[in-house]
């Protein structure tokens, strides 16, 4: 077991002073990023408007924040659902209706800015704390033990003694003092500072890093499943990225491991409430809001016009090729859940209409939904359930060697658009989304900004099934646990444990609701929904033995292609929250981000900074925003 001392000289603390600010006998206290010297208003006194566009975290939390500031909030979201990432909708199983959600999402106790919002609004009692957190480990070449994380007040280096105690992995680390090469590494991740880091670590990908002389044991144990954490796969995450998430979560982090879950789903449990919060506030929320046109005047946006409801508009869309699928007679466009086929000069949606899943064409000629078994012919028409209507079919507007731009077939040229003019506009939606709006622009655009948003990167794909079972197992480890090492899968929940929907049912049937999720796959390895389904059932069986004898009541599976990329050199031209356009501004986990945070609190903290962004142009006092520390000095 490596000593106290040993670590502590490791560690290069530089002063007694920096050892008692991050004792374990007192928890340090979050960084504030802003906070305002003197005392300005509160609230307007002058009428002022602002459109958001997007309801993720990052658009709720924003038009949140102004509605409770006097805006006159019109908040503009394209799907039916509210929420983004963290949207919920209905789903059947048998007789029993469920909340379905995009997966398993941890609410960890240094999501200071989150945490707030849900203070302020008082829903605390709408999470439940998960106890602790495992992680497993199947890859049998190094014979890891599980490790378990538990609630901690120790910031580093504590944080590290708690872990060498705690761990039953300390003596297979790797660490080896006397190479140049440890020491380096071990600098780097307890010294993290924005932008210093990513001056430094930006141009190289995770996996790039990890050879340079990286401890084997403390790169398998927790930076490989840290990494792929962040949605992101290793060979494609820029490795100062990856620094400022494991400082968020672990290095600078005094909170511990353990985290929270919701009672309830996503919807119910904070995306209602927040939603709430806006309407009594006179906040106006529209759903299924299609823009068609952003006017850009006077390096000012002066309007936007949109339609609202089921409408098919004739606005064209622009879809990337699928060079894994493609085939000589026959071409795919996007991925996931959003995936075309063009054949015989016409082109339809493979988006099954019962469930969202992704069909895929049988030998025959037919189309076959993996996830419930409807069936579509060869032109799209159903004559299967349990879908009821057929898939959609597209004209081609225009089309390159690497995309093609699509508009419905039944698209009508007499759509009647809404416009809103405002003081303000905040576009908060994911990466694709930012992309599409741009092209909406008409007006001379700022080229700068332009090549910053034509940069931004998606991630690969993230997938996550979830499985209805007759008969509940056994489980010492927690009920959401990583996992490492398994070909396609990153983490198993348990939500039979964790959800009061599911607990009733499970109580009631016996059986158990269990969700695995896959956060970066390549989509080569696993190029239809199909195979998704049926490596995620082989790999669960051997992750629970038990269920391989139960019987499968139901599976439900979510695959998309929109998470925000963070590749090397990214850094640098990222796109910010004030933009160069006077009254625009942007909000996302795409914005480059002054301080460090991570998924949910970095869509949260990027919206409440577009606020503050806006608060500052009228004088008003800003919301304090707070972060963990950063990095301390070494000698």
């Amino acid at each position: 077991m490596v000593s106290r001392r040993t670590l502590l000289k490791f560690a290069g603390v530089s002063s007694l002073g920096g050892l008692i600010s991050y004792s374990r006998f007192k928890k340090p206290s979050p960084s504030f990023y802003q906070q305002d010297s003197l005392t300005l208003p509160y609230g307007l006194t002058n009428p002022k408007s602002v459109v958001v566009i997007g309801a993720g975290l990052a658009g709720l939390a924003c038009a949140y924040q102004l509605s409770q500031r006097g805006f006159k909030v019109t908040l503009l979201e394209k799907s039916s659902n509210l929420g983004g990432k963290i949207a919920s909708w209905t789903i059947n199983v048998g007789s029993d209706s469920f909340q379905m959600e995009h997966g398993f999402h941890g609410f960890f106790p240094q999501y200071y800015n989150l945490r707030k919002i849900v203070s302020e609004l008082n829903i605390e009692n709408n999470f439940r704390s998960l106890g602790f957190y495992s992680v497993l480990f199947y890859d049998q070449r190094y014979h890891y033990q599980p490790e378990n994380f538990y609630p901690s007040h120790s910031a580093f280096p504590w944080n590290i003694v708690d872990l060498a105690v705690w761990s039953d992995n300390r003596l297979n680390w790797g660490i080896n003092i006397t190479k140049l090469s440890h020491w380096q590494v071990f600098k780097e991740i307890t010294g993290f500072k924005i932008p210093d880091s990513f001056q430094r670590l930006d141009h190289l990908s995770v996996m790039d890093w990890s050879k340079i002389g990286f401890p084997q044991g403390l790169y398998d144990l927790y930076f490989l499943p840290f990494a792929r954490s962040t949605l992101n796969s290793p060979d494609s995450l820029s490795a100062g990225e990856l620094l400022q998430f494991f400082h968020f979560y672990f290095f600078g982090n005094p909170e511990g491991l353990a985290f929270n879950g919701t009672k309830d789903d996503m919807g119910t449990s904070l995306v209602n409430p927040i939603i709430a919060a806006i309407k009594n506030n006179q906040g106006k929320v529209i759903t299924q809001g299609n823009i068609n046109q952003i006017i850009l005047k006077q390096n000012q946006i002066q309007s936007l016009t949109y339609n609202q409801g089921n409408a098919i508009i004739n606005v064209p869309f622009k879809v990337e090729k699928n060079s894994i699928l493609s085939e000589q007679n026959e071409t795919y466009y996007g991925a996931g859940d959003r995936l075309f086929l063009e054949t015989d000069e016409k082109v339809i949606s493979l988006r099954c209409t019962h469930q969202g899943c992704t069909v895929k064409k049988q030998e025959n000629g037919t189309f076959l939904c993996p996830c419930h078994g409807a069936v579509y012919d060869d032109n799209g028409k159903v004559i299967k359930g349990p879908a009821k209507e057929n898939l959609s079919h597209y004209k081609i507007v225009e089309k390159d060697q690497n995309s093609i731009n699509l508009i419905s077939h039944n698209a009508s040229e007499n759509n009647n658009f809404e416009t809103l003019q405002a003081d303000y506009y905040v576009m908060a939606t994911d990466v694709p989304g930012i992309k599409q709006l741009w092209t909406r622009i008409e007006g001379e655009k700022n080229e700068i900004l332009t090549q910053k948003i034509e940069q931004l990167a998606v991630a690969d794909p993230f997938a996550v099934a979830r499985f209805w079972f007759d008969q509940d197992f056994d489980w010492q480890y927690s009920n959401f646990t990583s996992l490492s090492g398994y070909q396609l899968t990153d983490s198993i929940t348990l939500y039979h444990r964790i959800q009061t929907q599911f607990i009733e049912w499970a109580k009631k049937t016996g059986g158990s609701v269990v969700e695995l999720h896959a956060y970066c796959y390549k989509e080569k390895d696993f190029p239809t929904q199909e195979i998704l389904l049926q490596t995620f059932e082989k790999e669960l069986y051997k992750i629970v033995p038990k269920l391989s004898k139960a019987n499968l009541l139901h599976k439900e599976l979510v695959n998309q292609k929109n998470f925000s990329g963070y590749p090397p050199n990214s850094y640098k031209n990222r796109p910010e929250t004030v933009t160069e356009i006077d009254n625009l501004f942007f909000a996302g986990d795409w914005v480059k981000m002054p301080f460090p945070c991570g998924l949910m609190e970095r869509a949260v903290s990027s919206g409440l900074l577009a606020a503050n962004a806006i608060l500052e142009k009228e004088g008003l006092q800003r919301r304090t925003l707070l972060t963990v520390n950063q990095g301390i000095k070494l000698i």
